[in-house]
C-alpha cells in the first residue's frame, strides 16, 4: 500500500493513488477484525461495565467517514485530470502495479490454505480478490498509456477502483451508525419474537415494551415485559423465557419483567401494534 502511494505520487498516476487508498480500506477492516479479538477480551470494570466493545464500533465509524473522504479527494482530482489530462510515468504504473499484483496473489494464496469455513478467513479473501482487481486496473492503464498514449485511461480507472472503496465505506458507516443509534439487530424481527415467545411458552399472555440493541457487532442485548397468568410459575416461566431466547434467537443477555397485571409503564401504551397470530 505504501509503495503504491508513494509510486502513484511520484508517477503522478491517480490509478496507483486510488488502488492504495482501496488497500488502506482493506488493511483497516483486517486491523478492525484483529482488535476486536484483542480488545473483547479486556475485562468489564465499574466504569464500563459492558468491558470495551463500542470502542470497535465508534473506530470503525470514524474509519469509514475518513475513507469517504479519501474517495471524494479521488473523485474530485479525477474529474479535474479529466478535463485536464497531466502526463504520467506509464512504466513507473506498470512495475508498481505488477509488484501489487503479485504479493495480493501472495496473500491470496497464502488465505486459501486457511479454513475456508471461518468467516474471517472468508472476508479477507475477498478483500484481497478486490485489491487484485484494483492492481489490475494500474496494470491496464500503464499498459493503454505505453501503447496508445491515451491519459484519461488512469483517471477513468482510478474513478472504478473508488467506487469499490466507495461501497467498503458506506458499508462501514451505515452499520457502525446503526449500532451507535442503539438500532435493534437489522437480523430480529421483534414481532416474530413476541409471536414466538407467546406461542412457545403457554404461561405468557402478552410481551411488550421490547427494546433490542447491540454493544457490537455480535453481542445482542434486549429488554421486555412479560404478562403471564396469575397462577404461573414466574420463577419457571422466567428460566423457559431465557432458554428459549438463547436457543431460538442466539440472545443470551436479556432483561425481563414479569408482570401478572397489565402494563402500567407509558412507553408500553405507545407502542406500535404488532400483528401477533396466537397458535
Amino acid at each position: 500500500m505504501l509503495v503504491e502511494f508513494a509510486g502513484g505520487l511520484l508517477a503522478r498516476s491517480l490509478a496507483l493513488v486510488a488502488d492504495a487508498g482501496h488497500m488502506l480500506t482493506d488493511a483497516a477492516a483486517l486491523a478492525l477484525a484483529w482488535a476486536a479479538v484483542r480488545i473483547a477480551t479486556r475485562p468489564a470494570d465499574a466504569k464500563r461495565s459492558f468491558g470495551y466493545q463500542r470502542l470497535r464500533v465508534l473506530a470503525t465509524f470514524v474509519n469509514g467517514c475518513a475513507l469517504l473522504f479519501i474517495v471524494a479527494w479521488i473523485a474530485f482530482e479525477a474529474i479535474a485530470r479529466l478535463l485536464n489530462p497531466v502526463p504520467v510515468n506509464a512504466s513507473a504504473i506498470l512495475w508498481i502495479g505488477t509488484l501489487g499484483f503479485a504479493v495480493n496473489l501472495l496473500v491470496f494464496a497464502m488465505l486459501r490454505r486457511g479454513d475456508s469455513h471461518d468467516m474471517n478467513v472468508s472476508a479477507a479473501t475477498m478483500h484481497v480478490l478486490s485489491d487484485l482487481l484494483g492492481s489490475a486496473a494500474a496494470i491496464v492503464a500503464a499498459l493503454v498509456i505505453l501503447w496508445t498514449g491515451w491519459m484519461p485511461i488512469d483517471p477513468l480507472l482510478s474513478l472504478f477502483v473508488s467506487a469499490l472503496i466507495v461501497k467498503t465505506a458506506i458499508s462501514l458507516v451505515r452499520r457502525s451508525a446503526h449500532i451507535l443509534m442503539e438500532g435493534s439487530p437489522e437480523w430480529l424481527d421483534q414481532g416474530e419474537l413476541r409471536r414466538t415467545l407467546e406461542q412457545k411458552i403457554p404461561a405468557i399472555r402478552d410481551v411488550h415494551h421490547v427494546h433490542t440493541w447491540s454493544v457490537g457487532p455480535h453481542e445482542t442485548l434486549l429488554t421486555m415485559h412479560a404478562l403471564v397468568n396469575g397462577s404461573a410459575d414466574q420463577a419457571m416461566v422466567l428460566k423457559d423465557t431465557k432458554a428459549l431466547l438463547a436457543e431460538r434467537f442466539g440472545i443470551t443477555h436479556a432483561t425481563i419483567q414479569i408482570e401478572v397485571e397489565d402494563c402500567v409503564d407509558k412507553d408500553c401504551a405507545e407502542e406500535p401494534p404488532i400483528k401477533r397470530a396466537r397458535g
